[in-house]
């Protein structure tokens, strides 16, 4: 008699984890302690791969494997994509579970995809082929429908966010003129002086073009209140809120493990040969205090003073920026973005656009998405 198991619509599709997810297995899941370690953008030499995921942007951009699960507490999904020429999507916090994932901030944190995928002729919607295809929006997509829902261990999360998820799934929202009559604030102080006098000043100009006679309707030279504040960790206080739930959420990771031995304090004992110093600040720190609770109810005013309010007061579909400069501003919200390939400047180093969108705004970043891509659909394979 066969068997009436579903089949995924990932079945048999490679995937690649990030160091600081848990596998049910024999693999160590370290958080990277040395997996960095020569670890080189693909395209340029000299070039930034960019955040602590970025170890599965290489791999999926250097075709190593189909896609690639990364995590995001600042940056570290939207980053790296943008550096190494593939998709990368940041959900919604508590969108997708974070059990068995090493954590910092339940705030923030966040399981991201990075895939390579291209969909065939198979029953199962996608296939894999290893010869320079490139990561699509679409792809990004599937693998978000397979990794959404409710997960008694990171309930409280899940149950705040899973309201967001649409019944029948996120790819419905594959729409080639999704551009069509959606309202996208262009935000370009300060993320554009990051590329002065590079061509992707002149690519992007070109692209918001682009979105324009595809039906999008742009509000241009939108300012962000608190950007600058927000900009800097130290000033907003965020470094000083990660550090304690960093100190708190780390010690109830560890006791719930069933075959390690390690705690909190014998992370730190070697600290003179490995170099400990994020743990030992957070040792320092009385974790989650007035200090903090008053931090991140500041962060939360940023939050909703900055960003809210400029989606908000100019019905905005989406945000665009150049590159991944708005990830702090999305990281401290937990708000979703998807950082799409815009090009690549005169060194050939790669960079994105990132559209960003408040909690739950998925279906319109999905639609946002893919609509600039269709008609860009820019890829250039690593030499």
């Amino acid at each position: 008699m066969k068997s009436k198991t579903k089949v995924g619509e990932l079945n048999g599709i490679p995937v690649l984890l990030k160091d600081s997810i848990n596998t049910k297995d024999m693999l160590n899941s370290i958080a990277g302690s040395y997996a960095l370690l020569g670890v080189e953008n693909p395209y340029v030499d000299s070039g930034d791969p960019y955040g602590s995921s970025s170890g599965s942007a290489i791999s999926v951009a250097s075709n190593m494997v189909a896609v690639s699960l990364g995590t995001e507490t600042n940056g570290s999904i939207i980053c790296p994509a943008d550096h190494n020429s593939v998709i990368g999507f940041k959900p919604t916090v508590g969108l997708t579970s974070r059990a068995g994932v090493i954590p910092i901030s339940p705030r923030q944190d966040s399981v991201g995809r990075l895939p390579k995928l291209v969909r065939g002729d198979l029953p199962s919607p996608l296939s894999f082929r290893s010869a320079g295809d490139g990561t699509t929006v679409s792809d990004a997509v599937y693998v978000l429908d397979a990794i959404v829902g409710f997960d008694p261990r990171d309930s409280q999360a899940i149950e705040e966010a899973s309201k967001f998820i649409p019944n029948g799934g996120y790819k419905q929202f594959f729409n080639k003129d999704g551009l069509t009559g959606k309202r996208l604030g262009v935000v370009r102080n300060p993320f554009s002086y990051f590329y002065n006098e590079s061509t992707a000043i002149l690519a992007f100009e070109a692209h918001l073009n682009t979105l324009r006679q595809r039906g999008a309707i742009l509000v241009d030279n939108l300012e962000k209140e608190n950007i600058d504040i927000i900009m800097d960790p130290n000033e907003c206080g965020e470094s000083t809120a990660l550090l304690a739930e960093l100190k708190l959420n780390i010690n109830g990771y560890l006791r719930e493990l069933t075959s390690s031995p390690v705690s909190f304090v014998s992370l730190q004992e070697k600290t003179d040969e490995y170099g400990q110093e994020v743990f030992m600040a957070s040792e320092m720190t009385n974790g989650i205090g007035e200090e903090e609770r008053t931090t991140m109810e500041m962060l939360a005013i940023l939050s909703r003073d900055g960003f809210e309010k400029l989606m908000k007061e100019n019905e905005l579909d989406a945000t665009v920026t150049l590159g991944p400069g708005m990830a702090p501003v999305l990281t401290i919200g937990g708000y979703p973005g998807i950082t799409v390939r815009a090009g690549y400047d005169e060194d050939g180093m790669p960079f994105g656009i990132c559209f960003g969108g408040l909690r739950g705004m998925e279906p319109k970043l999905i639609e946002v998405a893919y609509g600039f891509e269709q008609p860009t659909m820019i890829r250039r394979p690593p030499a």
